[in-house]
C-alpha cells in the first residue's frame, strides 16, 4: 500500500431490530480505519436484500427478531450464502440456549451486545478485533470452503498432521501422577474446538480446568451441552469446587477463574477483578495461578483465538516445567493465541487439533 492510500476495509452489516443497538455497533466501529459498516438492517428480510445488495464479509446478527428469528435466518444463510456471521446476543439464559445453538449452525462468534454508551469503547476493540481475525484471509478460506493460499513459507512442525482424529484408549485411575491437573485456553472458534478436544477424552483421567471467552450465561448452557458429549463430566464451574479426576471445570463467563492447592488437592477460585487483553474470564489468569500452584505437574494447552490470552502463561507454565501444546495455523480458525504462544517459546507441541486430545493424555503419563 503505497503512503496515503487508505487500507482495505472490511465490510460489515449490522442486522438488529433495535434501532439503538444498531447505532451503537455502528458508532463503536466507526473509529476503525480498516473495517466499514456498510449497512444496517432491522430483519431477517431485509438483511437478505443488504447481503445482494451490498456484499458483506460479515454480519453481526440478532437472535431475537420480528418476521423470522435469527436462528432460522441463520440456517438460511450458511446454506444459500455461507458467510462470517457474529452474533451479539443480550445476557439471558433464554438468549445462552440459543448462541450455543447459533455456534452449532455456524457462527463464527457470540459477543455481548453493547448495552450503552459507556460500553462503545469495550466493543470497538473487541468485536473489531474479532472481525479482523474471523475475516484473515486464510481463516475466512477455512471456515467457508475457498482454497486456503498460504501465507508465506511453512512453519516449523514439532508434529506431524494428521489424516484423521487420533483415538488414545482410556488409562486405568493411577497411571497419571496424583497431582496432574490439565488447563486449556480458547477464543474465537474454541467452541467447536473444545468439543472435539473433550469428547475424545476418556471419563477416566485427571481434571481440567478450561477458559473460553465467551459472554455471561452462556458458558452454563455451553458446558451442559459438552457435558451431554463427553465421556469426562462438564460443568460451569462455582466458586469453591475442587477439581476431581474425570471432571472439566469451565470458568463462567465475566468471571477470571484461579487455582489454589489446599490439602494436596486443587481448588478453583472466581473473581471479578479487573480484565486481561480486554476478557473476563482471562486464559493467562488462570494459567499464572497454576505456575506455582501446579508446575511441573500441570499440562495445558492453546487452543484457537484471536490476540495474545494465555501465551504469556503458557510460558510461564512451561518455565515452570509444565508441559505444553498449542494448536497450529492449519485446523485453527483464528490463528493468534496460538501463534504468539509459538513465538513465544511457550509450546513444547504444537498439534493439530485431531492429535490434541491424545497428546493430553500422553503427557499426562508420559
Amino acid at each position: 500500500m503505497s503512503a496515503g492510500e487508505e487500507p482495505k476495509k472490511y465490510r460489515v452489516l449490522v442486522v438488529d431490530d433495535s434501532a439503538l443497538v444498531r447505532r451503537y455497533v455502528t458508532q463503536a466501529l466507526a473509529s476503525s480505519r480498516d473495517i466499514l459498516v456498510v449497512g444496517t438492517a432491522a430483519d431477517p428480510y431485509e438483511a437478505r436484500d443488504k447481503i445482494l445488495e451490498l456484499k458483506p464479509d460479515l454480519i453481526t446478527l440478532d437472535i431475537e427478531m420480528p418476521r423470522m428469528d435469527g436462528l432460522t435466518f441463520l440456517k438460511i444463510l450458511m446454506e444459500k450464502y455461507p458467510m462470517p456471521v457474529i452474533v451479539l446476543s443480550s445476557l439471558s439464559q433464554k438468549n445462552s440456549r440459543q448462541a450455543i445453538e447459533a455456534l452449532n449452525l455456524g457462527a463464527a462468534d457470540v459477543l455481548a451486545k453493547p448495552h450503552g454508551s459507556h460500553s462503545l469503547g469495550e466493543v470497538a476493540h473487541v468485536l473489531g478485533d474479532r472481525i479482523r481475525g474471523i475475516l484473515s484471509s486464510t481463516t475466512r478460506a477455512k471456515a467457508f470452503g475457498a482454497p486456503v493460499v498460504p501465507a508465506g513459507p511453512p512453519r516449523r512442525r514439532i508434529a506431524p498432521k494428521p489424516e484423521k482424529v487420533v483415538d488414545v484408549p482410556a488409562r486405568m485411575p493411577g497411571s497419571w501422577g496424583p497431582s496432574s491437573i490439565g488447563l486449556i485456553g480458547a477464543s474465537t472458534g474454541g467452541t467447536v474446538a473444545l468439543k472435539k478436544v473433550l469428547s475424545h477424552l476418556p471419563g477416566v483421567m485427571p481434571g481440567l480446568c478450561i477458559v473460553q471467552h465467551m459472554p455471561a450465561y452462556i458458558t452454563k448452557a455451553f458446558a451442559d451441552s459438552l457435558n451431554a458429549e463427553c465421556a469426562i463430566e462438564v460443568r460451569e464451574a462455582k466458586d469453591g469446587d475442587w477439581v476431581e479426576d474425570g471432571l472439566a471445570l469451565l470458568a463462567p463467563g465475566d468471571y477470571h477463574m484461579l487455582l489454589t492447592r489446599e490439602s494436596g488437592r486443587y481448588r478453583v477460585h472466581l473473581r471479578q477483578t479487573p480484565k486481561v487483553w480486554y476478557q473476563r474470564p482471562a486464559v493467562d489468569i488462570l494459567f499464572r495461578s497454576a505456575v506455582e500452584t501446579a508446575g511441573r505437574n500441570a499440562v495445558a494447552a492453546v487452543l484457537t483465538g484471536m490476540g495474545r490470552d494465555g501465551a504469556e502463561g503458557l510460558l510461564q507454565l512451561k518455565k515452570a516445567g509444565a508441559r505444553t501444546i498449542a494448536q497450529d495455523e492449519a485446523t485453527s480458525v483464528v490463528y493468534g493465541m496460538p501463534k504468539v504462544a509459538f513465538e513465544l517459546g511457550g509450546a513444547d507441541e504444537v498439534l493439530p487439533l485431531g492429535e490434541i486430545a491424545a497428546g493430553i493424555q500422553r503427557l499426562f503419563v508420559g
